[in-house]
C-alpha cells in the first residue's frame, strides 16, 4: 500500500495511511510527507507505536533538531525524565509520577493551553513539530491547530494592510503573564527577554502569507502595550474561528506533525489525575520572511 493522505479539514489537516514511520522511510515517502505537509500544514499518523529513538530517526528526515541553547522552559536539567531530543509535554516529573497541581512546572506548562507558535520566542522559531501520544488521558486532551493562511486570507483590506509592515515582540514572559505565572527568577527573564517579528510571513517553499501570532506575542514595535494587546487579541480571535480550525482527539499511537511557519496550536483540558504522556521533537528554523 502506498502513501496516501486523506483531507481532514479541506484545505487544512490530513489523514496519512500506507507508511510505517517506526521504520526507515525510503526518498519518494519524505517527499510526499514534505509535500503533504505544504498543502495541509497538519498531518496525522495513526497507530504509530515509536520510541523515542524511532521518533527522533523519523524527525531527522525533515531537517535538523532544534538547539535548545535559548531556555524555553524553567524545568531544571536534573529534574528531566527524558533523554536529550526529546521534550516531555506529560504530567509526569522525572520519577514517572503524575505531578502535584502546586508545581511550579506544571503552572508553567498551563500556558501550552494558550494558542502559540512553538519558539516563536527565539530569533529562529521552530519549523515542524511531532507529538507523539504514548499515554492518553480518558477525558479530553485535544490539541486544536488554526490554520494561520486561512486567517491571513479572511483579513479584510483594510486590516491587510494595517497588518503588513507591523513587528511584534515575543516573548514566554508575555504569555505566562497571561495565565497568571509571573513567579520568574532574574535568570529567567533574562532568558526569555523578547525578540522581533514580522506579523505577516511568508512560508519560504510555498511563498504563501500567514499571521504570524502567538501568545508569545505582546507587543507591537511602535504601539503602547494596551493598543498592541486589544488588536494581537482581536487577530487571534479572528485566526481561530471555527472554521479555520483543525481539533485532534488523540488516540495511543498518533503522532501529528505540524508546521510553526503556517499554524497556531493549543492543548486542550484533561482530567489531571489521570496520565496524559505526550512527547515532542522539534526541528531547527530559520527567522521569519516578512512579506505579504
Amino acid at each position: 500500500m502506498s502513501l496516501s493522505i486523506r483531507p481532514l479539514r479541506g484545505a487544512f489537516a490530513g489523514e496519512v495511511s500506507g507508511v510505517d514511520i517506526t521504520a526507515p522511510l525510503d526518498g519518494a515517502d519524505v517527499a510526499a510527507i514534505e509535500a503533504g505537509m505544504d498543502a495541509y500544514a497538519v498531518l496525522v499518523f495513526h497507530d504509530q507505536r515509536l520510541t523515542d529513538e524511532q521518533q527522533i530517526a523519523f524527525t531527522l528526515n525533515f531537517g535538523e533538531l532544534e538547539s535548545y541553547k535559548t531556555p524555553g522552559h524553567i524545568r531544571k536539567g536534573e529534574d528531566q525524565r527524558l533523554g536529550p531530543g526529546i521534550a516531555d509535554f506529560s504530567n509526569l516529573d522525572r520519577h514517572g509520577q503524575i505531578m502535584s497541581v502546586e508545581d511550579r512546572v506544571w503552572f508553567f506548562k498551563l500556558g501550552d493551553r494558550l494558542w502559540h507558535s512553538d519558539s516563536s520566542f527565539r530569533p529562529a522559531p521552530a519549523k515542524y513539530s511531532l507529538l507523539s501520544g504514548r499515554v492518553i488521558p480518558s477525558w479530553g486532551a485535544n490539541t486544536e491547530f488554526a490554520d494561520m493562511r486561512g486567517a491571513y486570507d479572511a483579513l479584510d483590506a483594510r486590516t491587510r494592510a494595517e497588518v503588513a509592515s507591523l513587528i511584534c515582540e515575543h516573548s514566554l514572559i508575555y504569555s505566562r503573564e497571561t495565565i497568571g505565572f509571573v513567579d520568574l527568577t532574574a535568570e529567567e527573564i533574562a532568558a526569555f527577554a523578547p525578540v522581533r517579528h514580522p506579523l505577516v510571513r511568508r512560508h519560504p517553499v510555498t511563498g504563501r502569507p500567514s499571521l504570524f501570532l502567538s501568545a508569545h506575542a505582546g507587543a507591537i514595535v511602535g504601539w503602547t502595550v494596551p493598543e498592541a494587546r486589544i488588536f494581537l487579541r482581536d487577530l487571534t480571535e479572528h485566526a481561530t474561528q471555527r472554521e479555520l480550525v483543525y481539533s485532534h482527539a488523540w488516540k495511543p499511537g498518533d503522532l501529528v506533525m505540524w508546521d510553526n511557519r503556517a499554524t497556531m496550536h493549543r492543548a486542550r483540558r484533561f482530567d489531571y489525575r489521570e496520565v496524559r504522556d505526550v512527547r515532542r521533537t522539534t526541528l531547527a528554523g530559520t527567522p521569519p520572511i516578512p512579506g505579504t
